[in-house]
Parts: C-alpha cells; sequence; structure tokens
C-alpha cells in the first residue's frame, strides 16, 4: 500500500512538475479540510433555505434569497455539487437535486443572458457528476433560449432588456459562452460554438483599452450595430477597471482558448492576468479592493467612505482562473500565475476573509461588494464568491491528484 501511495506521489509531482515547472505549496490535506470546512458551513445555509428559494447574500443579520429567474440562482447548486464532488457526501448531491426541481423551469427563459450561469453551473454540473440524461434536455433547452439573444447584426449577445440601454453587453456575459461551447458538444450543433466565438471575438474589438482593462458596459446601436457608449454600471467609473468585471474578462478568454485553441484568446487571457498582476493598486494578499480605479473616486462622492472595501468574489474567480491559465503558459509566466492562484487560496482560507463556523449566515466567504454605486449588497457575503472559491479548491485537489483540471461534459 506505501508503495502504490509512493508511485502516486510521484506521478502526482511530476504531473505539476511538467505542467508548471514548480512543486505546488498547497497539501492535499489542507483542500480536502477546507472542502469538508466549507460544507459544514453550507449546511446551516441548507437549513436557513426555504425550499423554493435560493440563497442571495446575509445582509444586517438577514438572510436574503432570490426567485429562480435572478442570475445568481444556479451558483448555490452549483457549489453543494462541487463540494459533493471533493467529499462524496449524499446529502450535498440530494440538497443540490432537490433545488433543481425548482431551477429547471428557467430553461425557457429568453429574457436574460445568465442562463450560463443559472444553468450550465448547477445543471451541467449535476450531468457531468450523475449522468442523468434528464439534466441534458435542460441543458439544451436553455442552451437555445441563450442563443435566442444574440444578433447576427451586432455579433454578440444581448445583456439587459431593461433601462434606456439600447443594445447593452456587459463583459460578465463571457461567463455564459462556455455554456453553448459545451451544448454545441453535446447536440451536435456548430451554431451555439459559432455564436460564442463571434461574441467573444466583438468583446475582444470592443470591449478593452490598451492597458487590457474591459469596460464594464458596451452600448451598441440597436439598429446599425455600432458602438454607442461605453460605461459602468457596477465600477467607480466608466473609465475605470472594475475588479470583478476583469475577472469575469479573465475567466472567460482562458476558457474560450480551452474550448476553442484560438490563440487570440489566450493572450488576451495572457493580457488581462497581467493587469490585474502588475496593478499598482492590488494589495499584497492579491484580493482586490472593489475598483482598481478606487484611489480616484473624489471626496464628494458617496462611495468614497467605502472606497477602500475589497472584493472576494473577484478574488475567487482570479483564482479559478490563473490555476487554468497556468497550464496553457510556459516557464516563469506559468510560474507566476500558479503562485498568484495559490496566494489567493491560501488568503481567502482564513480570517479575514473565511467566515467563522456558523456565522455570516452560512456562507463560507465573507466580504465581497455586489454593486457599491447603487448601495446594493455592499461588503456582504456572495453566492458566487463561494461557487468560485470552491470551484479553485476542486481544481487544485484535481491537479494534486493528476487529474485534468477541468472536466466536460
Amino acid at each position: 500500500m506505501k508503495r502504490v501511495y509512493s508511485l502516486l506521489l510521484v506521478h502526482t509531482l511530476l504531473f505539476l512538475s511538467v505542467t508548471f515547472a514548480q512543486k505546488p505549496t498547497i497539501s492535499l490535506e489542507f483542500i480536502n479540510q477546507e472542502l469538508s470546512d466549507a460544507a459544514q458551513q453550507i449546511q446551516v445555509l441548507v437549513e436557513a433555505t426555504p425550499q423554493d428559494k435560493f440563497p442571495k447574500t446575509f445582509e444586517n443579520g438577514q438572510q436574503k434569497y432570490s426567485n429562480s429567474d435572478w442570475w445568481c440562482s444556479g451558483f448555490y447548486p452549483g457549489t453543494l455539487l462541487y463540494l459533493y464532488e471533493g467529499l462524496v457526501d449524499q446529502r450535498l448531491l440530494d440538497e443540490a437535486k432537490e433545488k433543481l426541481i425548482y431551477l429547471t423551469k428557467e430553461k425557457n427563459n429568453k429574457g436574460t443572458h445568465d442562463l450560463g450561469f443559472m444553468l450550465y453551473c448547477s445543471f451541467g454540473n449535476a450531468l457531468r457528476l450523475t449522468h442523468d440524461s434528464t439534466y441534458k434536455e435542460v441543458l439544451l433547452t436553455g442552451a437555445e433560449s441563450l442563443a435566442s439573444r444574440y444578433s447576427d447584426k451586432h455579433q454578440v449577445i444581448k445583456s439587459w432588456s431593461w433601462g434606456s440601454w439600447n443594445y447593452a453587453v456587459i463583459i460578465d456575459n463571457m461567463m455564459n459562452l462556455e455554456f453553448l461551447t459545451e451544448m454545441s458538444k453535446l447536440s451536435g450543433n456548430p451554431r451555439y460554438r459559432t455564436i460564442a466565438i463571434n461574441h467573444a471575438n466583438t468583446t475582444i474589438k470592443n470591449h478593452f483599452r490598451k492597458d487590457y482593462s474591459s469596460y464594464h458596459v458596451v452600448d451598441y446601436d440597436k439598429d446599425t450595430g455600432e458602438v454607442f457608449a461605453k460605461k459602468t454600471h457596477q465600477g467607480a467609473a466608466d473609465e475605470s477597471a472594475w475588479s470583478r468585471g476583469q475577472g469575469w474578462a479573465l475567466y472567460g478568454y482562458t476558457m474560450m482558448y480551452r474550448e476553442t485553441k484560438h490563440k487570440s484568446f489566450l493572450s488576451q487571457a495572457r493580457h488581462i492576468a497581467k493587469y490585474i498582476l502588475n496593478h499598482p493598486n492590488l494589495p499584497e494578499d492579491l484580493i482586490p479592493y472593489w475598483d482598481f480605479d478606487m484611489d480616484k473616486i473624489p471626496s464628494s462622492s458617496k462611495m468614497y467612505e467605502n472606497r477602500a472595501l475589497r472584493d472576494v468574489s473577484a478574488a475567487s474567480l482570479y483564482a479559478s482562473a490563473l490555476l487554468e491559465l497556468a497550464q496553457y503558459t510556459k516557464g516563469s509566466e506559468s510560474r507566476r500565475f500558479f503562485t498568484a492562484a495559490e496566494t489567493i487560496i491560501k488568503n481567502l482560507s482564513k480570517a479575514p476573509y473565511k467566515a467563522n463556523y456558523g456565522e455570516n449566515g452560512g456562507y463560507i466567504l465573507q466580504h465581497s461588494v455586489g454593486a457599491l454605486p447603487g448601495n446594493s449588497e455592499v461588503d456582504v457575503p456572495l453566492t458566487y464568491a463561494d461557487y468560485y472559491y470552491v470551484e479553485a479548491l476542486i481544481r487544485y485537489k484535481r491537479l494534486l491528484e493528476g487529474q485534468p483540471l477541468t472536466l466536460g461534459l
């Protein structure tokens, strides 16, 4: 038995040294303990959550829930499924399955671009882990609903249909493209993949500044398809770099390179990562302020008092994305990305970011910021911060065990 374990350890270290040209600094024991802690903590949230509701945040000592049509509805069951994957605890799978019953109807929701978050993070993980064919139908119907928001004229998927926007597209939308590329493989329909590639290419063209920071919102003319305006909705200013937005971009282009092997997507991801890691306002612990340009907020602004808040949800995204990006790069660049991901994981796994058991409403992490300009979800736990943190733990666990970091359907 000892010989088998020794051979496995040698294989794992060889795998990691070839992939990243450096040894890991986080042990499998550490990862398993964090997964165990997260599962214990989330049981507090499980017990507090009504059967037909979805956790959203915990604010001012009160639980905040959403209905299934809220963009975050897929993260809670997705987190349970990741924890089930890491711990093989049937209770976690059972709770996730129960929530999927109430989420199923969103497969027909054509009024949102967020079906990747809502359906792929939940039903996608469920199909991958259980191979239950009933989930396939939900996913394929949902992919068609998402594709209905694509415009050949604009070459992007429309994000918002509310307010005074003409044809608004947010950087967050990059995250929903994995849903389409996977459904293209699952269905054999190349249209979904084409839509994803076109959206990613148009976003490279219009969403980024010369330094590779991203605008939050690009508003297109609904008739001509030309860029109408470049704005923010959740960042400090139109020209600022909203931290979570940079995370959506980093993760999105890393994923699109994996799905297509297009070198332009890898180049974009590398540049975005360097923008983040080289930014003078990135704190030493690599948990970013909610906006990289927080120091430019004037004292007269209503945001000034909270300008130095961190955003743990952005950090979770960075960690998961950088682990993957390190696979696709070489030498010192790969080492830097991998080391940064490790640093974030270590720091998120302790105070002040990791909540004490039984506190924080049952959420794993604390100190995220939803939308400071609108005074919404300010310095609170957020369900997607937990999701991407647990995803990063699972990805690291796979690497330590010599498995592929990402697993398709």
